[in-house]
């Protein structure tokens, strides 16, 4: 007998027999509960999506009770410390598998292909600002791609979709250094398509006389991680934002560049630059009890732990935790790390942040990384939609295929004034 949910309406006293699948029912079986035959019918309630789901989704799986994440079943530990090239991941993401070597071959190639943008872009971007936000300037340009590949609005057609997804992956982290070198006043760096998909980003961000450029092969592998840890997280804000946007058809430019202005918020992908201005803000291990001690009265709040999934230990923090130390090793320690590590230490022998599981997530110690690579704070949103972007392609096109996806359109519960006649303007109060 398959499962099903009894619900009696107390209203008319009738009862209704609701079938449960994959432990979820259909928001759509409550349409038939009505008072009588004017009535709309019942609808559900859920701000902010805290517990419905709006997809079926076969790409990422997040279990936050027990601080499992996994892409398309492989757990991200395993994925963080065997995968030599992020371009591995994102295939995983886009074709459900792993590839194997001429399938990686073939995914290489034809997204260096795209690497490199159009002179026309590379123009438009010198016209922004001299002090504009990386971000700003890479969110603006990604849109920008759509009026220079109108064939993309075929969404539907999976050749075209193809060559988008090349497009985008390929060009990404071009747009994300030309807008850095231009926040810096240098001259923008064409692409390096002999280096590895980070090698080729820490070229056109950081070469400044060098014939040809070698990246140090620690910071490349902790970038290659990084990027692989960053590329997908189920229903977030951003990824949430690509999927509605996509569903109306429009071209994936657009919608990329509107999940990344999503991400751009700073309870998304501004979180780690939060965790760096606290830790700015403290300043020494001396004042760490009296921080503790405002964030359990209420005055503050600790940043880079607790997450709106993970009520146990981020697992691509514990990933992130050991690649600091890695890092550092080249770089010079970060000073900020013993203040970063003492927070965490009191934290998790407080009773206050183990009853209400707040443990470091990802953005705690990504910060520090980051800055000590010579990236500035400001340029952090851009890191984290480089390889989201995979992540989103995916879900874009997932969403796409499925049959039983329509353009989003969420109901309201209407709390305004009910019909009211209109007065003229000399007559009203």
């Amino acid at each position: 007998m398959p499962d099903t949910l009894t619900i009696t309406d107390n209203r008319t006293g009738k009862t209704y027999e609701i079938p449960i699948e994959f432990n979820t029912v259909r928001a759509m079986d409550f349409r038939q509960m009505k008072v009588d035959e004017s009535d709309f019918g019942m609808m559900t309630y859920d701000p902010a999506f805290m517990n419905t789901a709006s997809v079926k989704s076969r790409i990422t799986y997040i279990d936050g009770d027990k601080g499992i994440l996994q892409y398309r079943g492989y757990p991200i530990e395993q994925l963080a410390e065997n995968s030599t090239s992020f371009l591995e991941v994102a295939y995983l993401l886009l074709h459900g598998d792993l590839p194997n070597t001429k399938q990686l071959d073939e995914w290489r190639t034809n997204i260096k292909l795209h690497t490199f943008v159009h002179e026309n872009i590379k123009k438009l971007m010198e016209a922004f600002r001299y002090d504009a936000h990386p971000m700003g300037m890479f969110i603006s340009t990604i849109s920008a791609l759509s009026t220079f590949y109108p064939e993309a609005k075929d969404v539907l057609k999976p050749e075209v979709r193809r060559k988008q997804i090349y497009r985008l992956i390929g060009k990404v982290p071009t747009i994300a250094a030309f807008a850095y070198r231009h926040s810096k006043g240098m001259p923008y760096v064409y692409p390096d398509n002999e280096l590895t998909y980070a090698g080729n980003f820490l070229n056109m961000m950081f070469k400044i006389g060098e014939t040809r450029y070698k990246p140090h092969p620690v910071l490349e592998h902790a970038l290659t991680v990084l990027f692989i840890l960053h590329a997908d997280h189920e229903q977030n804000c951003s990824t949430n934002t690509m999927r509605s946007i996509g569903s109306s058809h429009i071209d994936p430019f657009s919608a990329c560049a509107g999940a990344a202005a999503a991400l751009w918020g700073p309870l998304h992908g501004g979180a780690n630059e939060a965790v760096l201005r606290m830790l700015d803000e403290i300043g020494s291990k001396s004042k760490v009890p009296e921080i503790i001690k405002d964030v359990k009265e209420g005055k503050r709040k600790l940043m880079g732990f607790g997450h709106r999934v993970y009520k146990n230990y981020d697992p691509r923090a514990k990933v992130i935790k050991k690649l600091a130390y890695e890092v550092f090793e080249v770089t010079g320690k970060n000073p900020k790390l013993d203040l970063a590590l003492e927070l965490e230490r009191i934290a998790l022998e407080d009773d206050y942040f183990v009853k209400r599981k707040l443990y470091p997530n990802v953005d705690f110690y990504s910060g520090l990384i980051y800055e000590a690579m010579g990236f500035p704070m400001d340029f952090f949103p851009v890191l984290f939609a480089i390889p989201r972007t995979a992540g989103w392609l995916a879900h874009w096109e997932e969403h796409l295929m499925d049959p039983e996806q329509k353009i989003a359109r969420p109901r309201q519960i209407y709390l305004g004034p009910t019909e009211r006649k209109w007065i003229p303007l000399d007559q009203r109060k």
